[in-house]
Formats: C-alpha cells, structure tokens, sequence
C-alpha cells in the first residue's frame, strides 16, 4: 500500500512538474515575439526554468519522465545538427582553416583553465565548453534573420560544425574517468557500429518493396520514415551509453547518418526516374521540415528548460566575477580566434567587411548544449563542483541572449558582405 502510495505522489509530482514545464515553453516565444525577438526564445526558456526549479520557486523537478524528455530533447538538438552538417564543409582550405582555429583556441582555453584549477583534467572541460559553438541553436536564430542563406550564415556553419563535433569528440576521448587509450578504444567500437547501422539501412533502400513501403507507410497515421528516424536517434544513444560514451555523440552521429541515408535514397529515386520530368522530391527539406515540428514543438524546449532548471541563482550570486569571466573567454577565446582567422587567412571570400567578420566571431562564440553536456560530464567525474557548472551554463545562456543580439548590431543590410553567395549553404 506505501508503494503504491509513494509511486502515486512520484507520478502526481512529475505531472505537475510537466505542466509548468509546458506553461513555459508555450509562454517563452510569445514574450520574445513581444520583445521583437530582441530577447531570443530560448535565454527565455532557459530563465523560466530557473524560475520554476528548485531554487525558484520549486514548481518543477527533474525526475523519471521530465528527465527522459529533456534526454530526449538533447538528442533531438543534436541529431538535427547533425542532419544540417554538410560533409563538405568539414573539408578543403576552409574546413581545414576552421578546425586549425578552433585547435588553436582549444589549447589557448585549456591553458588558461590550467592557470585557474591547476589541474589538467579540469582544464581540458574548461578548454572545451570555452570553445564551443551552439550550431543547434544558431541554426533558429539565423534563419529567423535571414542569415541562413548569406556569406556570413555560410561561415558561421562550417566554424559551427567543427566547434560542435570538434568538442564532441574531445568529450568522448579525455573526459570520463577512463584513461584516453581505453576512451579510444571506446571511440573506435563505437564508430564500427556505427558504421554497421549506416551500411544496413543503405542496403534496405535497394530493396524495391521497402521503397514501397516507407512511400506508402509515410503518412499522417503511419509517419513510418519518423518513426524510424527516432529508431535510429534510440539506437545510437543506447550504443554511446553501452561503450560509456556521452549520447550528444551518438545523437550527433545519427544526425550524419540519417543525412547520408537521405541523400542515398535521393540518388536512389533520381537513378529510377522514368525521365517524364517529374524530379524526386526535396526529401532532406522535407525531412527536416518534419523534424522540426516534433523537436521544437516539445522535446527540445524541455530540454532548455530543464537545464535552467539546474542553474543556481544562488550560485552565480556568489560567483559573479566567474559568470563575467566565463562571456569574456567566450568571446575572446573562441569568437576572437574566430575573427582573427577570417582576417588573416580569409577562409571566407565573401566575407568582405570587417562587420561581416565581426559578426561570424560573435556567432561561433555562441555556446550552450555543449556546455551543458561538458557541465555534466564534469561534475559526474568530479572535476567540477555542481555550483561552477551552474554559473558557467549561466555564461552560456547569457552568451545565446548578448552575442547574437549584438551580431545583428553590426548587420547592415546594404553591405556587400551580406550577398548570397555560391558557397552559403541551402536554405531550408
């Protein structure tokens, strides 16, 4: 009978939880549409969690099924940035420019992290959430601005792409608390499935009566291609945490599986075209658009929400010059690395003002997924205290609500930067 009880109260309260939850994630864009989105929806989001949680007003906790939804909301942020990574933006002197700058500012965090903590490991988490790029949550805000299509939105997703996966990677490997070979090892298995379930379904395609099928079963009710893309985020967590990995790698790396399985099924249907003139459907556009919709309707912005959440108000009260500390090597460390490079070696061609320039180093400073799973990780190896953390995913927060807000300062619309260009990405 206590069991029962006490499991009765557990579900009442993780209800409860909900629905203020869902009370702030339906209020959050109405106040930042009121604000002209001068106020990004997400830093509101992010400010209603903290409202709410245990150190606000202790309307919400995070437990059973609100922790799985915003484990979920994770995955779906990073599976859509990984859908969005272009290979060939990881590639040739720009890809190559991108990562050496970002390499660079790694080292440059980590030693300044050393400086401070006098320990290595506790180094290399600073070095990494220090820069980071929120290419997930970019993503929203450049297409609301129009950014998407333009030389500048072109440049911040190739600097995005290596300052997500680049930390993503460095996470698996020197954070955790095994040595780095075994994290290697862990890695290297973890790539062969990977690569397992990327060469099964692409044989699947081939298969006339499963083209059939997903054509047929892909409807209001059925949505079999959905559900499959949730099969694959399911699985490529659940092998992350099997090798003792972060799931944002497994979720990142379904996201570029799913891109290349797209793309595969796309060549698949142009190949069987009975040369009538009718051109298969933008199917990645479309996938995305669906995406879409499931993540940003629920599962991410609980995601957001939670992790305000667990942000301390007491915390950053106490350490305040730590959260100003925290924006300035932001800014300095990554979006002035950043700068530096489009400057000197001008990766970018059609960047041609020093705003435009300004402007990708404000962007690629962004941080706030990355940070939270870096948080995460090093407060569960203790290599950081749970207040740090709350005060340095603050920093995060208050990077997403200042540093695109100041982007669109310097954006002057009749600037010659700020032409499409041949190699900004596709718009959606």
């Amino acid at each position: 009978m206590t069991t029962t009880l006490l499991a009765a109260a557990t579900s009442s309260a993780e209800l409860l939880s909900l629905f203020w939850i869902v009370l702030v994630i339906c209020l959050a864009p109405v106040l930042s549409l009121m604000t002209r989105s001068f106020i990004p929806a997400v830093v509101l989001l992010l400010a209603g969690g903290m409202l709410i949680g245990p150190d606000g007003l202790g309307l919400a906790v995070e437990s059973g099924g609100v922790a799985m939804l915003s484990e979920i909301g994770l995955g779906m942020l990073f599976l859509l940035a990984g859908l969005e990574l272009k290979p060939d933006t990881l590639t040739g002197r720009r890809g190559a420019g991108a990562t050496a700058t970002w390499l660079v500012s790694l080292v440059l965090a980590t030693g300044v992290g050393y400086l401070v903590t006098d320990r290595w490991e506790t180094a290399v988490a600073v070095g990494l959430l220090l820069t980071s790029t929120a290419i997930g949550t970019l993503l929203p805000i450049l297409k609301g601005g129009g950014h998407d299509t333009t030389p500048v939105g072109g440049a911040v997703l190739t600097h995005g792409a290596v300052g997500e996966l680049g930390p993503v990677l460095a996470m698996a490997l020197l954070l955790g608390t095994r040595d780095i070979g075994s994290s290697a090892v862990a890695v290297a298995l973890f790539l062969i499935a990977a690569l397992l379930l990327l060469a099964v379904p692409r044989r699947l395609l081939y298969i006339p009566a499963m083209g059939r099928a997903l054509a047929r079963g892909n409807t209001s009710t059925g949505q079999i291609v959905v559900r499959m893309v949730f099969l694959l985020l399911a699985a490529m967590m659940a092998v992350a945490s099997v090798f003792g990995l972060d799931v944002v790698l497994g979720a990142f790396a379904a996201g570029m599986i799913l891109r290349s399985l797209v793309e595969a099924y796309g060549r698949r249907l142009t190949s069987t075209t009975d040369g009538s003139g009718g051109a298969p459907r933008d199917l990645l556009h479309e996938l995305l658009g669906r995406l879409d919709i499931i993540g940003y309707s629920l599962f991410i912005p609980v995601f957001f929400v939670v992790s305000g959440m667990g942000i301390s108000v007491h915390a950053v009260a106490a350490a305040p010059w730590l959260l100003v500390a925290g924006v300035a090597s932001m800014l300095i460390l990554r979006g002035g690395g950043v700068w530096l490079s489009e400057t000197w070696l001008r990766l970018s061609p059609g960047l041609t003002t020093t705003r435009d320039r300004a402007r990708v180093g404000l962007y690629a400073a962004t941080g706030l997924p990355i940070i939270v799973a870096v948080t995460d990780v090093a407060v569960k190896s203790d290599l950081m205290r749970s207040g740090e953390a709350a005060v340095l995913v603050a920093a995060g927060a208050v990077t997403v609500l200042l540093f695109p807000l100041a982007a669109e300062v310097l954006h002057t619309p009749d600037t010659g930067g700020e032409r499409v260009g041949s190699d900004a990405p596709p718009s959606r």
